[in-house]
């Protein structure tokens, strides 16, 4: 099954030769490695750049375990490199090479060579990524499918079914492939308390992630409602019994949707023409 990515593939292919390194940043499993290693790879070979001309790495794969070294990852990309034409280098999972962005802005000088990296350890679950390139790179944020991209997988079903599981389950790739409801459960539930609460803490160094998992909570249980850290800081001591001041709440929800798990959505006054800070709405 093919899942198209349109608009995240147009802004791949619109960054192409831009002199800067391309990150793709998003949640775990949102779909970054197939993006770039199967949609935009099959664009460049259906657009006349030849197979020898796509220099590609995964680093999770055993086999490339000699390429997390620097020296070694420059070595074979160098070799590679054997004429004046573009290579387009797709390098997966780069946070396991040590020192790689040393690597990644060594390629910023050649002429030739087009980079494009997905991350996904804590550092590349945060907003602030893009500042490991010194100001020569550009984030292409990749998010969970969207209702149009979910349905586009799924034509054999009704909209209205459609609807209903995208908005149970989500749009993460898997649970969209995944036909078992237990195993979309367990995996979302799994991914969701091993993997975003560990990068999260791992990041923050957070000590109280039960703290964070019932914030998650709060917020969850007023989507798309107005809320604000006042609301949420009397939510919970008058519910959860925890006292936690607002401040620590703002920092929470920040560190929250720095590693996008959550979003929000502030109010626009169209009268007064301007948005309106607090309450606001999250997702």
């Amino acid at each position: 099954m093919e899942i198209r990515r349109d608009i995240h593939l147009r802004r791949l292919i619109a960054s192409r030769h831009n002199n800067l390194i391309k990150v793709l940043t998003g949640l775990r499993r949102s779909g970054k490695s197939y993006l770039l290693r199967v949609l935009f790879k099959k664009y460049l070979i259906e657009n006349g750049i030849k197979e020898d001309h796509i220099i590609e790495l995964d680093f999770e794969n055993r086999r490339n375990k000699k390429y997390r070294d620097p020296d070694s990852l420059i070595e074979h990309i160098d070799s590679q490199m054997s004429d004046e034409d573009m290579y387009y280098i797709l390098l997966d999972e780069i946070q396991l090479v040590s020192e790689f962005e040393d690597v990644l802005n060594s390629y910023l000088s050649i002429k030739n060579a087009d980079v494009y990296v997905t991350g996904s350890n804590s550092r590349f679950l945060s907003k602030d990524v893009i500042t490991e390139f010194r100001g020569r790179g550009e984030e292409i944020h990749i998010t969970p499918l969207s209702f149009a991209e979910f349905s586009s997988a799924h034509p054999e079903m009704e909209s209205y079914k459609a609807l209903q599981a995208y908005l149970t389950y989500g749009g993460l790739p898997y649970v969209c492939t995944e036909p078992d409801e237990q195993k979309k459960i367990s995996y979302l539930q799994g991914l969701f308390e091993k993997t975003y609460l560990t990068d999260i803490k791992e990041r923050y160094h957070i000590r109280g992630v039960e703290v964070m998992d019932e914030l998650l909570n709060v917020v969850a249980s007023c989507i798309g409602g107005l809320t604000n850290p006042s609301k949420i800081e009397h939510t919970f001591r008058s519910v959860k019994g925890i006292k936690l001041n607002q401040n620590t709440v703002k920092e929470y929800l920040e560190m929250l949707e720095d590693s996008f798990l959550i979003t929000h959505c502030v109010r626009y006054d169209i009268k007064g023409r301007k948005y309106i800070d607090t309450p606001q709405k999250y997702y």
